[in-house]
């Protein structure tokens, strides 16, 4: 068996290989990983029957729907899950099969209602079920304290002891374990009275994960996070530097038109001299009394660069071919002491 782990600080995801098959399970992929998991397939010649989320993940993007869509591979997730790209849809006692890889799915609700554990000769893969000196936490969406109870002491710490322990996450780089010495060193584990333990889960104060709300978003939903809407907007449009901009302007360059997308209180404050102001909120509705030539060289900038990267990329699908965005944004432009003109609103 082919064994790999990813890191990406500290989300752990697994590939699963059989070697005489070259078949292979990847298991809780992020987002940011997909070309490392893809590089790791390759050089060991497997190829990806199943792509599986242990559960829904709310603290980190999910790359199972990228890499099912892209290599036309399953996802499979619990039964429970909301998320409507699941195409295998698994419950307690269940098996994939991939080659002679064999992972039995252990249902086990606590850290969220769809959570499973693979069970592998050797090892089992807990999710955030369990964790090596800890356990998953039960105060996020759909977490309930008594279910990881009944998932731990009732499920999964029955199995063999001499299983190693691969969970879903590790912040503090602790080496790899087995169940046998969870039992016996997990502090959390060692509270076996269920009162005692759900006292235990109901006392602790735990920091909301950084990106709740937009990885549930996005991986119950299937839906794109901003980064991937920045990244596809920017593979759409080009870019012109501010060395560029700045030399356009003091030449008096009229063929740019340049865009200020920001709101009026910003604009009013200081822009690029000479930019319009169009706000991003109203480009689709203005835009073509405000730039009846769609044939006009458009530089649209903002802020930080990302609103006005999805602003160009926004007036090429419009018809406005040779909109550009500014590399960096306006930000970038005052530290680095590019001309700046001011509106008598914004003093």
């Amino acid at each position: 068996m082919i064994f790999d782990e990813v890191r990406a600080g500290g989300c752990l995801s697994y590939l699963v290989g059989c070697p005489e098959t070259c078949s292979a399970v990847l298991i809780d992929p992020e987002l940011s990983q997909v070309d490392r998991y893809l590089a790791l397939a390759a050089r060991a010649g497997l190829r990806f029957h199943y792509i599986v989320d242990t559960h829904t993940h709310p603290d980190h993007f999910s790359a199972a729907h990228e890499l099912s869509r892209r290599l036309e591979v399953p996802t499979v997730m619990h039964r429970a899950s909301l998320a409507p790209y699941v195409d295998v849809r698994v419950d307690d006692g269940e098996t994939i099969i991939a080659g002679r890889l064999r992972l039995r799915v252990v249902h086990t609700p606590g850290h969220t209602d769809d959570s499973i554990c693979l069970v592998l000769p050797d090892r089992v893969l807990t999710g955030d079920t369990l964790l090596r000196r800890g356990t998953g936490r039960t105060d996020l969406p759909t977490g309930d304290p008594e279910a990881l109870y009944e998932s731990l002491f009732g499920r999964l710490l029955h199995l063999d002891d001499a299983l190693a322990v691969h969970p879903a996450h590790d912040y503090k780089g602790m080496p790899v374990s087995t169940l046998g010495q969870e039992k016996a060193e997990n502090p959390r584990l060692q509270q076996r009275d269920r009162t005692a333990f759900l006292a235990q889960m109901h006392a602790l104060s735990l920091e909301m994960p950084q990106h709740l709300t937009e990885a549930l978003r996005t991986n119950r939903t299937g839906g794109k996070t901003v980064a991937q809407l920045l990244d596809e907007a920017a593979s759409r449009i080009s870019f012109m530097s501010m060395e560029e901009v700045r030399e356009r302007v003091t030449t008096g360059d009229r063929s740019l038109v340049i865009l200020d997308v920001r709101e009026r209180d910003a604009y009013d404050a200081g822009h690029v001299p000479g930019a319009r102001h169009l706000p991003r909120g109203q480009l689709e509705l203005r835009v073509d009394k405000e730039l009846p030539d769609p044939t006009a060289r458009i530089l649209t900038y903002c802020e930080f660069g990302k609103i006005s990267t999805l602003a160009a990329a926004t007036l090429r699908a419009m018809g406005y071919t040779r909109a550009v965005a500014l590399d960096g944004g306006i930000k970038a432009w005052r530290e680095g002491d590019y001309p700046l003109e001011r509106t008598s609103a914004g003093g």
